[in-house]
């Protein structure tokens, strides 16, 4: 489980982080009439925030280097 961790922390920091920000941003900007697909419900908010997160961390993830 240490390994797992330690291996996967950036993604597991940035679908945190996304998580929460996609939350924030339900709660802040938020859809009261029901019309905006993304923020009117804080379910699928957080779900696009973990999503983006987990893109974002995987933009800092270090390349292996191939040899040919």
């Amino acid at each position: 489980m240490k390994k797992f961790l330690k291996k996967n922390r950036l993604k597991i920091i940035g679908i945190l982080f996304g998580g929460i920000a996609g939350f924030a941003y339900y709660y802040i900007t938020g859809c009261s009439t029901g019309t905006c697909p993304i923020t009117s419900n804080p379910y699928i908010s957080i779900l696009w925030g973990t999503v983006m997160g987990y893109l974002v961390a995987e933009l800092f993830k270090k390349k292996k280097h191939e040899t040919n």
